[in-house]
């Protein structure tokens, strides 16, 4: 977990610019942002760095930060939580894109026991064997950002016949009025653009769609 300091540090960053690639930050001009001395400022550096929530470069002309995609999501986490105090009522998400055949490692996935067992329990979801993969829009992709901050259900990571399988993180979605669940490994292969669905029904032909057709998914909070 973050520490407050940290995340007060890398909302700062981000407000220099940190977000859209390295910025010239240095340990007097962040230490007089936070009110803290260039000592600490350095420290609170190192801190982020050593926890993957920022990069750094030291270049002749100076130190150059640039927030990672882990900070990114740290701080939409943040983000997502001031929402839920600030608005009320339920808000909904929607996703566009269109459906694109998977690497065919979907169906194996969703065979394992470890895996199925957990979709079950914590989604609510008996899967149906494969995945059902959405390319999404470049709108949505933003759009896809701002789900970080919501609360994703853990999949744990399992060892079976001394085989071990990492975590996931799952998502509760509709799509056509079908339950669904987001799926993320902890080790993501796919690009942003591109995301992994299981349902308790074979989508494809429940809902007579071939690759290239539009897709919705619908993500509501609570």
């Amino acid at each position: 977990m973050v520490v407050a300091e940290d995340l007060q540090c890398l909302k700062s960053i981000a407000l220099m610019g940190g977000m859209d690639g390295p910025v010239s930050i240095s340990t007097q001009k962040l230490g007089a942002e936070l009110g803290i001395s260039p000592q600490t400022a350095s420290r609170r550096l190192i801190s982020l760095e050593g926890q993957g929530l920022i990069s750094r470069t030291i270049r002749p002309d100076g130190q150059f930060v640039t927030i990672t995609a882990t900070g990114e999501e740290e701080l939409r986490t943040e983000y997502a939580a001031y929402q839920r105090i600030f608005e009320e009522g339920e808000q909904a998400y929607q996703l566009q894109g269109e459906l694109i055949s998977g690497l065919g490692e979907g169906r194996y996935y969703v065979s394992i026991a470890g895996y199925v067992d957990q979709f079950r329990e914590r989604l609510g979801i008996d899967p149906f064997p494969g995945t059902f993969n959405v390319r999404l829009s470049p709108a949505s992709v933003e759009t896809r950002r701002k789900l970080a901050g919501l609360d994703w259900t853990a999949i744990e990571g399992f060892t079976d016949h001394d085989r071990t399988f990492g975590g996931a993180k799952g998502l509760r979605c509709t799509i056509a009025g079908y339950d669904c669940a987001i799926i993320v490994p902890g080790r993501s292969h796919y690009p942003d653009d591109i995301i992994e669905i299981i349902s308790g029904t074979g989508l494809r032909r429940a809902l007579e769609l071939k690759d290239g057709d539009p897709v919705t998914i619908e993500v509501k909070r609570e």
